[in-house]
């Protein structure tokens, strides 16, 4: 996944500049084609339709084909149709983020109502995520502040951290933050802001959320039950092992997929984080990272190469953000980040040079944070 090259944009640069930038959103909102703010209800609903034909075809092809094929075909076959129903999903796992940028169409109950759908169908609680997403893009790059993939300082690291400042520690941190990122972040609020008391997207009266938003909660926990239920009833009827193979497995994928993707457009050692002394909306929001993920760049609905833009102007549909990514790119100059280098790469770099942040030693006296690993 990803493309190569052998010196990507960011790593040209010795580090992304540490002045405000010199232009205002309203300039760079100036530079983008009007047609790029348009949503369309129609060309939006086609690709919820691409990814749920997807689905249906993927699903049908497992459940009438794999199951006859003769060893070992049959074992090679499973983990395939994981990873392909797997993408699918976060596919229909990004259009249902978009929703929740009114980026869907230009109503906000259509936009709910189908990323309630969506989301539900894969187990996400979509408005409890909604609420938390919404101030993660308020808040980025802020220490204080932003809900997720927030840094942690050297100070802050626990006792046990340099006995995982290791490749087989690291390696391991990694796959748990793989395996049980996605779920552990919605159940326990794993790698989130810290609240000062238990913080859960599944409690309506979690510090997340305010009294306007319980009822919310509450119903998109009730449709997670219903969905758990509904398999539940089938797993009755056709077992659990087919409701793991057909179902949770590729859910699984999914789950890895989403914190991949994440990480690497919030996650870099050249991109700084900044402390209330330094940071505004501006500057946070441009401590994003645009990834090449390849062949599945599409299938994500170029979430991750137009992630920069997506900060930037929430509501722009995915269809229109090459473009206006293109038109702004000249404008944001340095401020611009990009990362061409293969997803499994880019991975192995972070997991080695992001361990805690903290200031350089020439800028004590500002409040930026830089990502370091030596403990």
């Amino acid at each position: 996944m990803g493309g190569g090259g052998n010196m990507t944009k960011i790593e040209q640069k010795i580090k992304v500049p540490l002045l405000k930038p010199p232009f205002k959103l309203s300039e760079l909102k100036k530079a983008i084609p009007p047609h790029c703010f348009q949503r369309s209800l129609v060309r939006s609903f086609s690709y919820v339709v691409r990814d749920i034909t997807l689905v249906f075809v993927l699903g049908y092809i497992a459940a009438n084909y794999i199951y006859v094929l003769p060893s070992p075909y049959y074992y090679l076959a499973w983990p395939i149709y994981w990873f392909a129903l797997g993408s699918a999903f976060t596919g229909i796992w990004v259009l249902a983020h978009e929703c929740g940028h009114h980026g869907f169409s230009n109503y906000q109950w259509i936009d709910d109502t189908v990323g309630f759908i969506l989301y539900t169908s894969i187990c996400v609680p979509y408005f409890s995520w909604k609420r938390t997403h919404h101030r993660h893009h308020s808040n980025t790059g802020s220490l204080e502040y932003d809900e997720v993939y927030v840094p942690r300082l050297k100070s802050e690291l626990q006792w046990f951290s340099k006995y995982f400042n290791n490749l087989p520690g690291r390696i391991i941190a990694f796959t748990t933050t793989l395996t049980v990122g996605w779920p552990s972040y919605m159940a326990i609020n794993a790698s989130g802001r810290p609240y000062d008391r238990f913080a859960s997207h599944y409690n309506p009266y979690s510090p997340m959320y305010n009294d306007s938003e319980r009822l919310l909660i509450y119903l998109s926990d009730l449709g997670l039950i219903s969905m758990i239920y509904m398999w539940y009833r089938i797993a009755m009827v056709k077992g659990l092992a087919w409701v793991v193979c057909m179902y949770v497995a590729p859910l699984q994928i999914m789950s890895i997929l989403v914190v991949v993707l994440t990480y690497l457009n919030h996650t870099h050692a050249l991109v700084p984080h900044y402390d209330s002394s330094e940071w505004d909306w501006l500057r946070g929001t441009l401590a994003t990272v645009d990834r090449d993920f390849g062949i599945l760049t599409n299938v994500f609905h170029n979430v991750t190469d137009t992630h920069v833009l997506h900060h930037l102007f929430t509501t722009i549909p995915h269809y229109h953000a090459m473009e206006a990514t293109k038109a702004i790119k000249p404008i944001l100059g340095d401020y611009y980040n990009f990362d061409s280098t293969p997803v499994y790469k880019a991975i192995w770099k972070n997991i080695n040079e992001c361990i805690y942040v903290e200031k350089k030693e020439e800028t004590q006296d500002r409040g930026v944070f830089w990502y370091k690993n030596k403990l």
